[in-house]
């Protein structure tokens, strides 16, 4: 902004005051200071690079800098500027070599990585397979995560480290499918780091050593992440010397930082802001339909859950959700196309599964048609005519429109007979609570590279031996569904023979209306001209694969 300028007033000295021996001082150290900033300057030698940061506003918070804290896509997209995995995965969502340049079974059992040579830590020490081993064995001593990491370790049974650039695994499934996938989802730190199992650590820096392309700098919780290049990084180097992240999570508040040039991108597009923006020429969008499926998660344990009334708001007694046909009457409750059209403004697709339609094993079904006739036979049928009362739990600022969605559902329950009232919440507090089984209706959203990846955290029974089930808040559990699960994970004929089992599980969850799937929102960035950048499936926006023009 323009300095303001008070007006002169006139000074009853007739003769210019001298300045003191300290305002002398004072000048001469500016002039100094000017001079040696102007000759810095015209020292730099013909096109040399200005320092550039990279400005990207973030929809929702970063709750932790341990990378292994909490299994949330925000803390996983920050984490992989510094801390890598051992695979890779594209904007497609397919994966490819990263710390490990193969990955190949040898026996029924036993898996053989070989890692990349001359990769150094960012304190100049290599990276070798003791590193890895320890990564690997570390989510399973974090015992209290709020969002652990043990489903993707739990099914390795032995580490060995023949020599450092080779590991092998020895898994406690025959055949197991999925490592890649659990691959992909641990980041790798130092041995000595992996020690740490405290988040100050973290937080501070002290224990911010990875081997990615940048370098930590700075954590301000709730506020700000900044980091800089990483000038010995073994692949493509970024193009701009410091990534700035800003946690914006209001989403008009995101819009006007980048109409006021505060930022350069954000991420996740108000739905009311995209027609603006693709008019305005300073600015391009990128989108493609997220792996992201926004569902509902019921209560399926408990005899008496919470949230749960009758009409008169006394409890009820009893768990409806445990009787397949009031989910079956919720989902049919659920005019999707109109959450599509009117909520998210065309910015989603109906969902009919737990991943996206583009996703490996998604089964090809279509969803539940809208038809409250139905709903309202079925609520009878489960004895249930009258309805029951109902508080929805939701996010305010994690998903595209989360309020607006949890607000249309609630109205859409209400048609059907189930009195329902919202309570939406910061997706810190909430997702703690939902973890501690505070709701019985709640919202969650979702992304994977694979349906039968997805089932196993979802809906598969909670085991901590297993690893099944880490986010099944509703504690769903259903040992056929587990089966087909395990089934699919453990097909290494093929992959056409793996994605027909995935299908086969995901058709099974949804008959059963093990969750109840709402839709599928679009991943979009908004950013100056100047900036480009490709649409990623997995929504994360990831500093290194942003280019200037």
């Amino acid at each position: 902004m323009p300095h303001r300028h008070r007006p002169l007033h006139k000074s009853r000295q007739t003769t210019p005051a001298q300045p003191s021996r300290r305002g002398w001082l004072r000048t001469s150290a500016a002039l100094l200071a000017t001079l040696s900033a102007s000759a810095a300057l015209t020292l730099l030698p013909a096109g040399a690079a200005q320092a550039e940061d990279l400005r990207i506003g973030l929809a929702a918070d970063v709750t932790s800098m341990d990378p292994h804290w909490n299994n949330a896509g925000p803390n996983n997209a920050i984490a992989l500027h510094i801390f890598e995995s051992l695979v890779f995965m594209d904007k497609n969502a397919r994966y490819i070599p990263g710390l490990a340049l193969s990955w190949k079974p040898i026996d029924a059992t036993t898996w053989e990585i070989k890692l990349r040579p001359n990769v150094k830590w960012h304190d100049g020490s290599p990276f070798t397979s003791e590193d890895v081993k320890a990564s690997l064995q570390r989510p399973e001593k974090l015992t209290n995560a709020p969002g652990s990491f043990t489903s993707y370790t739990k099914p390795i049974a032995r580490i060995d480290t023949p020599d450092p650039l080779t590991v092998r695994l020895t898994m406690n499934v025959r055949n197991y499918a999925n490592l890649a996938n659990d691959l992909n989802s641990v980041p790798i730190m130092p041995k000595r780091i992996a020690a740490t199992l405290n988040q100050t650590d973290f937080d501070s820096g002290k224990a911010m050593i990875g081997t990615g392309p940048f370098k930590f700098v700075r954590f301000a919780r709730g506020s700000e992440i900044v980091m800089e290049r990483n000038p010995d990084y073994w692949g493509p180097k970024p193009e701009w010397d410091r990534a700035v992240f800003r946690i914006i999570t209001d989403s008009g508040a995101r819009t006007s930082a980048l109409l006021a040039g505060d930022v350069d991108v954000i991420e996740s597009v108000p739905s009311a802001d995209v027609a603006k923006l693709k008019k305005d020429a300073r600015f391009r969008i990128e989108q493609q339909v997220s792996w992201r499926t926004i569902f509902w998660q019921m209560d399926q344990w408990r005899d008496d859950p919470p949230y749960v009334t009758d009409r008169a708001g006394k409890p009820l007694g009893k768990n409806p959700f445990k009787d397949a046909r009031v989910r079956a009457a919720i989902s049919h409750a659920l005019n999707r196309d109109a959450i599509v059209s009117r909520i998210m403004e065309g910015l989603a697709v109906p969902a009919s599964s737990i991943v996206s339609p583009q996703i490996f094993g998604h089964p090809g079904t279509k969803p539940d048609a809208y038809d409250p006739q139905r709903a309202k036979q079925l609520l009878a049928q489960a004895g249930y005519p009258n309805g029951f009362g109902l508080t929805l739990h939701a996010t305010n600022n994690r998903y595209l429109n989360d309020a607006a969605v949890a607000q249309a559902t609630a109205s859409m329950l209400t048609r059907i007979g189930i009195q329902t009232k919202v309570e939406t919440m910061p997706v810190a507090a909430y997702f703690t609570r939902a973890r501690q089984g505070d709701f019985s209706f709640q919202m969650l959203g979702w992304g994977s590279a694979a349906a039968d990846v997805a089932l196993r955290s979802i809906t598969g029974t909670p085991d901590p031996k297993t690893g099944y089930g880490t986010w099944n808040w509703g504690r769903y559990s259903n040992p056929q569904l587990d089966k087909l699960i395990e089934t699919s994970l453990t097909t290494i004929s093929s992959d056409k023979a793996r994605e027909e089992n995935a299908r086969t599980a995901a058709r099974f969850a949804l008959a059963d209306h093990a969750i109840i799937p709402s839709h599928s929102q679009l991943a979009m960035w908004a950013m100056r001209k100047g900036v480009r950048y490709e649409a990623r499936t997995d929504e994360w926006s990831l500093a290194q694969f942003f280019h200037k023009e």
